[in-house]
C-alpha cells in the first residue's frame, strides 16, 4: 500500500494538483479585497516564452522574468517536466483528457502514438518568435499561462460567481469574456478527440520547452534488451513520445508513466545506460520553419499597416495608469489579464478590434463599466512584464516633490446631451464624484430664459484640462447613461508627448 502510494504516477499527480491549486488560489487572490502583497503572477513570471518574446521586442528583460531561467535550466537538464508537473493548462487538459477518453487499452495505445500534426507546434513558435523579433509581441495568443490566467480572469471566475455570487462584491462583466470562454471550452473540449491536444499539437511554450529539452542531462530511456514490445508504455503517455522505440525527447513530458506501465522494467529515468535505446531527433520540417518565419515577416507590415492603437480613430483606447508610450506597451504587454482581474471598479478590460489586431485581448479602460479609482495602483503592481510599470500612490496623484499627477486622458462634455446645457435641467453629479482636489469640473452660474418666459438660474459645468486626470468617474456617474453627456479621451495623456491638445515647446 505504502509502495503504490508512493509511485511515481503518484508523486507526479500530488505535484500537478498542487501546482493547479496554487494557480486557482493565486486567481483568486488577485483582487483588490484579498491581495496582501501575494506573488499572484508567479506562473508568468515563470514562463520562458514570455521572457524571450519580451526581450526580442524589447531587448530587455523584467526582473519578474529572471524567475524562467529555473525553468529553463530544470528543463536542459531534467527535461520537458514543467508540462505535465507544473503547467496549470496541461494539467487541467490532462484531468479533461483522461475523463472524456474511457478506452479500451487497444485504442488508448492508437491514441497516444506520435503523429506528425505535433509539428505545428515549432511552427507556431517560429512564427510568434519571428513577430517578436519585427517587434510584434504576440505570444500571449498561445502562450498557456497567459490563456489560462485570462480565461480564469475574465471568463471562468466571473461566471462561477454568477452561479454562486461569493467570489466578487458585485458581478464582474467583461467584453469578449463570453468569447473568451468558448475558446478556452474549445480548447478543453479537443481533449475528446485527442488526448493533450492543446499540449501536443499548438502550444508554442511547450515547443520552446521541447527544443531546450532536446538533450537532456537526465531523460527516459528504454533497455532494448528487455523490451518485448508490447507498447503498454503508450497507455497512459502524456506527451505522445514513443517510449517504446526511439523514444522522441522533444516530446516526452516526463510524466513518468511508461516506468510504472512497462511489465517488464525495461523503461527507467536517469542516466542512458548500454543496452539504452537511442533518441529520435526533433522531428520537423526545415522548409515549414522557414515559411513560418517569413509569414512572421509578411504579417508584421500588414499588421501594421491597418488600423492600430495609435492610429485608431476611436477615442476608447485608454490604458491603465502607469502604462509605457504605446509602441513599448504593445512591446511588453502579453495579454494576461492580471490587470483586468484586480481592478476594483471592472473598468480594465479585455481590448477586441479597437486598438488593432496588434492590441487584442491588451488592457484598456471602459468608462461605461467602470473607472480609475483615484487611490488605486494595483493593476501597474500585478504586471508581470513591466507594460503597466508599478507607481506609489503619492506618483499617481501627484504628491511627490516636483511631480504632476499621471493622467490618463482628459474629459469632454458632449452640450448637446449634458442636461444642464440642452434641457436646462440641474445636475451636478459629474462635479460632485471628481476626486481631485481642487476639482477638474466647475460651474459657471447663468440666468436662463425657459419656454415659459421664466428665468431659472443653472449651473453649467467645464473641465479644467489642467486639472483632469481623465479618471472616467464623470462619464461612469453621468445620468445619461447609453452615452454619457461627459466622456473621456486619452488625449493628454502623460506617457505620450504627442497625444497632447496643445503641444508645447
Amino acid at each position: 500500500m505504502i509502495e503504490k502510494l508512493l509511485s511515481l504516477r503518484n508523486i507526479r499527480r500530488t505535484y500537478a494538483v498542487f501546482f493547479l491549486l496554487l494557480f486557482i488560489l493565486l486567481v483568486w487572490l488577485t483582487g483588490f479585497r484579498r491581495i496582501r502583497g501575494y506573488e499572484t503572477q508567479l506562473f508568468i513570471d515563470l514562463d520562458p516564452l514570455a521572457a524571450i518574446a519580451s526581450f526580442l521586442t524589447s531587448w530587455t528583460v523584467y526582473k519578474g522574468l529572471a524567475l524562467s531561467l529555473f525553468i529553463i535550466i530544470g528543463t536542459i537538464f531534467f527535461g520537458r517536466f514543467f508540462c505535465s508537473w507544473i503547467c496549470p493548462m496541461g494539467i487541467i487538459n490532462q484531468i479533461t483528457g483522461s475523463i472524456f477518453n474511457k478506452l479500451r487499452a487497444v485504442d488508448t495505445i492508437a491514441l497516444n502514438s506520435y503523429r506528425p500534426l505535433y509539428r505545428i507546434k515549432y511552427y507556431i513558435l517560429v512564427l510568434l518568435l519571428a513577430l517578436a523579433a519585427f517587434g510584434s509581441l504576440q505570444t500571449g495568443l498561445f502562450d498557456p499561462l497567459a490563456v489560462i490566467t485570462r480565461s480564469f480572469a475574465v471568463s471562468v471566475f466571473p461566471g462561477l460567481n454568477y452561479s454562486s455570487g461569493w467570489l466578487y462584491l458585485r458581478q464582474p462583466v467583461f467584453q469578449g469574456g463570453t468569447l473568451l470562454g468558448v475558446i478556452f471550452v474549445a480548447v478543453l473540449f479537443a481533449n475528446r478527440f485527442l488526448p493533450r491536444f492543446w499540449c501536443r499539437v499548438i502550444c508554442p511554450l511547450g515547443a520552446l520547452l521541447g527544443l531546450l529539452s532536446f538533450r537532456p542531462v537526465f531523460g527516459i530511456w528504454r533497455d532494448v534488451d528487455r523490451c518485448n514490445d508490447c507498447r503498454k508504455c503508450l497507455g497512459h503517455c502524456h506527451g505522445g513520445c514513443d517510449p517504446h522505440s526511439a523514444l522522441r525527447t522533444c516530446e516526452c513530458h516526463v510524466c513518468m508513466n511508461c516506468i510504472e506501465d512497462c511489465p517488464e522494467g525495461a523503461v527507467h529515468y536517469g542516466l542512458p545506460r548500454a543496452a539504452s535505446s537511442i533518441h529520435k531527433p526533433l522531428d520537423v520540417n526545415r522548409r515549414r520553419l522557414m515559411e513560418s518565419a517569413l509569414a512572421g515577416a509578411v504579417i508584421f507590415p500588414i499588421m501594421r499597416s491597418t488600423i492600430t492603437s495609435k492610429t485608431s480613430p476611436r477615442y476608447r483606447v485608454i490604458r491603465p495608469p502607469g502604462s509605457l508610450v504605446e509602441g513599448d506597451f504593445l512591446r511588453r504587454c502579453i495579454k494576461c489579464g492580471e490587470c483586468m482581474k484586480v481592478c476594483p471598479t471592472n473598468a480594465i478590460q479585455p481590448a477586441l478590434t479597437e486598438a488593432g489586431f496588434e492590441g487584442i485581448w491588451t488592457p484598456v479602460l471602459i468608462n461605461s463599466i467602470g473607472y480609475c479609482e483615484y487611490n488605486c495602483v494595483l493593476c501597474g503592481h500585478l504586471c508581470p512584464t513591466g507594460a503597466i510599470t508599478p507607481l506609489t500612490l503619492e506618483r499617481k496623484l501627484g504628491k511627490a516633490a516636483g511631480r504632476k499627477p499621471v493622467r490618463i486622458g482628459t474629459a469632454f462634455y458632449d452640450r448637446g446631451r449634458c442636461l444642464p446645457w440642452a434641457m436646462n435641467i440641474d445636475c451636478i453629479v459629474c462635479e460632485e464624484v471628481c476626486p481631485t482636489s481642487p476639482k477638474a469640473i466647475w460651474f459657471e452660474t447663468v440666468e436662463v430664459k425657459l419656454r415659459d418666459g421664466t428665468t431659472k438660474m443653472l449651473k453649467r459645468p467645464y473641465v479644467d484640462p489642467n486639472i483632469c486626470i481623465g479618471c472616467g468617474i464623470c462619464e461612469n456617474k453621468c445620468p445619461i447613461h447609453d452615452r454619457a453627456a461627459v466622456r473621456v479621451t486619452s488625449i493628454g495623456e502623460t506617457r505620450s508627448l504627442t497625444n497632447q491638445m496643445i503641444l508645447k515647446s
